[in-house]
């Protein structure tokens, strides 16, 4: 089933275990998985997609809670994101990709590369989560008790078209040394938007409580890191990111040597929307400098035998303070 959608391509509908999922298909070539954040949807991904249909079967989903796809009672883990997408590209007929996931999106590309390997090409984290421990106190909040009844309150609809005509006027705003703290209210108005759909709000709350707690990030690669010997991997940043801080790009050097890192200036959390013919070029460049990963279970089985359950140690506040 197909319908018109607010993205640049068709938005294409499939039911896989009772539930369906909303994505875009486009484009031909090489195929690459577009994995957006938490609370967002496919369309973070609408600058870029026409710029790599040029070249790639490009295939971007609501994750399940998020969306058009369904907001069930369901698995809200970072493994049940990894199997969602797995059966998604197995219906739809695609064994191997690069896997491209931007924030909470960027953990679900690590695991599914991490459970699915023989199927993972290349990985590439845009402002990913999974590679420190700090996080903004917003999304920490989420986790609150008085949270819902808070969300009930200030999406009601006056109140929530005050809330996001404020946050856009406030993105509007031309330069200075604010701009980095309004450049992606734009986007925060779009979230904002969303929670007026109750469903959308318990996904979201059962997705934070899975990955994050008072203290921050719970789910980290550190321990697995070693197993990206094998995969092609690329980190690319927003210098100015208010969500997940930028420095925890410097500890993809400790947790993959050989993965390469971009930071982009004048851009935030979403550096695939503030620079989205850069980021074309840094994608398709990463694709075109590395050799597909080709998975071998005996290799596999030794970097588990050889591998340490201790990662290497991340850098945090403390240490930029």
């Amino acid at each position: 089933m197909r319908s018109k959608g607010d993205a640049t391509a068709e938005v294409e509908f499939v039911t896989v275990h009772g539930k369906r999922r909303a994505f875009v298909r486009t484009g031909s070539g090489p195929a690459l998985l577009l994995l957006h954040g938490l609370a967002c949807d496919r369309t973070t991904w609408d600058r870029v997609i026409p710029l790599l249909a040029r070249k790639y079967t490009v295939i971007a989903p609501d994750l399940l809670g998020h969306g058009l796809s369904d907001k069930p009672r369901a698995d809200y883990t970072l493994g049940g994101y990894a199997n969602g997408m797995r059966d998604l590209l197995t219906v739809l007929g695609i064994d191997k990709v690069t896997v491209v996931g931007h924030s909470f999106g960027g953990g679900v590309a690590m695991q599914f590369a991490y459970q699915f390997p023989e199927r993972t090409q290349r990985v590439m984290l845009v402002a990913s989560g999974g590679l420190g421990s700090e996080v903004t106190p917003l999304i920490k909040l989420v986790q609150a008790p008085g949270w819902e009844a808070a969300m009930r309150v200030l999406t009601i609809p006056g109140l929530r078209h005050l809330e996001t005509t404020t946050l856009r006027a406030l993105a509007s705003y031309g330069g200075g040394p604010l701009r980095k703290y309004t450049r992606d209210l734009d986007e925060a108005a779009t979230i904002v938007e969303s929670w007026r759909d109750r469903r959308t709000r318990f996904a979201v709350r059962h997705l934070v409580r899975a990955v994050i707690d008072w203290r921050g990030q719970i789910v980290t690669m550190s321990d697995r890191a070693y197993l990206t010997e094998a995969m092609p991997t690329a980190v690319v940043w927003g210098r100015d990111d208010q969500v997940i801080p930028v420095r925890h790009s410097s500890n993809v050097a400790a947790l993959v040597p050989d993965a390469s890192v971009t930071v982009l200036p004048d851009s935030g959390h979403f550096p695939h929307r503030d620079h989205p013919e850069e980021f074309v070029r840094l994608l398709d460049r990463f694709v075109a400098t590395t050799a597909p990963s080709v998975y071998s279970r005996a290799r596999f089985r030794r970097m588990l035998s050889h591998g340490t359950a201790r990662g290497p140690r991340l850098v945090t506040a403390a240490d930029t303070a």
